[in-house]
Formats: C-alpha cells, structure tokens, sequence
C-alpha cells in the first residue's frame, strides 16, 4: 500500500513545488522525506551540496534517506535516465520509492532544452515504477520561461495548499521554439541543402580546421552532424539544411528540415529501434555533444549540436 497522496496511485507520482529559501525548501521536502522514512520506504535524495546539507541538518533519521549524486553531476539527461532506471530497479517489490531530486537549469549554470525534455519524458520513462517524485524549484534562481516548462511537465504541484493536480500540466508535448546559438549572429562556415552524410561529416571537419577542438570533441560533432542530416533526410521533408559556425573554442551545428520533428520529448533521451536509422545516432549525439537541443519555427524543425566551450 503506498502512503502519502499517493495512495491508490499507479505508475509514477511526479510533483514539482517552488521555494525562495532555505526555510521554504526544508519546510517543503523534509515532512515528505521523514513520513517516507516512517513507513519504511526507500527515500532518496539526489540534490546538490547545499540542498543536500539542508536535508541533512533537518532530517529526522538521515540514517534512513539514501544520498545520491545530484543530476547535474551526470551533466546529461541520457545518463540520469539510465541511472535511474537501473536504481529503481533495485526496489523491486517494494510498495513506493520517495525521491526528492534537484533539476539543472539555466539558473544552475546548465542548459535547459534537454532538461526540460528529461522533465516532460519521465512521466513515462519512470511510469513503471512506484515512485513519488518531487522535483522543487528555486525561485530565486529559476527563470519565468523555465518555471512555465516546469508547470507544463508536471501533473502535481506540492506546497501549502497539499499535493494538488497542476492545472498547468499538458499531456501533450509541443516543441519549444527552435531558439538560436549566439554563434549563429555571425555568417555560417557552412551552408549546405541537401548534403548526403558523407558530403555533412566532409564540411563540419573542414570548418573545425581552424578551432582548438580536443580529437574527442572533433570525432563527437561530425558523427552527430551525420546522424543528424541522415535523419533530416530520412524523415523529414525536404529541403535539409545544414549550417556551421565555429569560433576558435567552439562549434555549432545546426541541421533543419521542413518537417514536424519527432512527437515525444524523450527522443535523443533513451536509445530506439523502432527506426532504422537515427533511432541510436540520436542518441549517441546526446551522450556525446555539450548540448542538442531541439525545436521548430515557422521553417520547421532544427536539431542544434555544440561542442567545445
């Protein structure tokens, strides 16, 4: 039997709640994290040094909380989901796993677009197992843009009022707008319509001559640039575009096409089969480049891939 507001509750119980200090935040997760400890569930925390602490210095029984490396110490989504998978895997059997889990942002220094895609995504990458889920948000620090993707992501938002249904949460996931590198304020080192992978992996090592990209960083964004231009040509609608800026630390990469783009926030996030090609490559590009992000305009969709910095 699970405890709590989730009681009866099937799959995952995703809640996100918002503090503006560090009162506010232990007042918000540690009744969640004691009431779990109580009734002898596995309660985890995966926040960074200074929420960690929080918790710890309030906590009733830290003995009974499990710590964990905060997400932004796996730096990608792609390797938060398969951490996680695989530790709630450990539960097996058990009525309810609590976690409370800080989430990377601009305002942590991160980028958002992957993020935010992890947050919309677990709702069913995580729905086959008993977990209670509360992501908080510090207000201080988190953009409007960002805390309305939050809302949009989540079905359930915690604070005073109790564990309430998110008026704001959207079961439909809509692309962001595709949102421009500041590199792209300057004229493309290429721009091509149309290139075969071949011609793609040919012109990004060309326009990476000149940068002080590592061998690793050089091999990571011109695989991902085919992947992502065979992609474009294998299921979007023509023309593909492929563009590149560098500057001597860095290189973005953007692939367009005039398509719809793929219709889960998961993709790029977990590995597929379903397709024949790109399925992996995209996932690949996400363990590998510094960010992808992914978005439409009124062109179409655009895959963007950075490497460098």
């Amino acid at each position: 039997m699970r405890t709590g507001a989730a009681r009866g509750h099937e799959g995952y119980y995703h809640e996100t709640a918002f503090y503006g200090g560090d009162a506010d935040f232990q007042d918000l997760v540690v009744p969640f994290l004691d009431e779990g400890v109580s009734a002898g569930e596995p309660v985890l925390v995966a926040c960074g040094a200074v929420n960690e602490r929080l918790v710890r210095d309030r906590v009733a029984d830290p003995s009974g909380v499990r710590f964990l490396p905060g997400a932004d110490q796996y730096a990608r989504p792609t390797e938060t989901v398969l951490e996680y998978r695989k530790l709630f895997a450990e539960y097996a059997g058990v009525a309810q796993i609590r976690v409370v889990g800080d989430v990377p942002h601009p305002g942590t220094g991160a980028p958002w677009d992957w993020w935010s895609r992890y947050e919309a995504a677990v709702n069913d990458l995580f729905a086959e197992f008993p977990l209670w889920g509360l992501c908080p948000y510090d207000l201080r620090t988190t953009s409007a843009d960002v805390l309305a993707d939050v809302l949009r992501a989540h079905p359930r938002v915690a604070g005073a009022g109790g564990h309430l249904v998110n008026p704001d949460y959207r079961e439909t996931w809509t692309w962001p707008r595709a949102c421009p590198d500041p590199l792209e304020t300057g004229h493309p080192l290429v721009d091509l319509l149309d290139p075969s992978p071949a011609e793609a992996r040919h012109a990004v090592s060309a326009a990476c001559v000149a940068t002080r990209l590592t061998r690793d960083e050089l091999d990571d964004i011109v695989y991902a640039a085919s992947e992502a231009v065979t992609n474009a040509l294998t299921h979007g609608k023509p023309p593909a575009r492929l563009r590149v800026w560098a500057d001597g630390a860095r290189v973005v990469v953007a692939v367009s096409d005039r398509g719809e783009g793929p219709t889960s926030p998961a993709a790029g996030l977990v590995p597929t089969e379903r397709t024949t090609t790109a399925g992996l490559g995209l996932w690949l590009t996400h363990r590998t480049c510094r960010e992808v992000s992914l978005g439409r305009d009124e062109n179409g969709f655009t895959i963007r891939l950075a490497v460098g910095g």
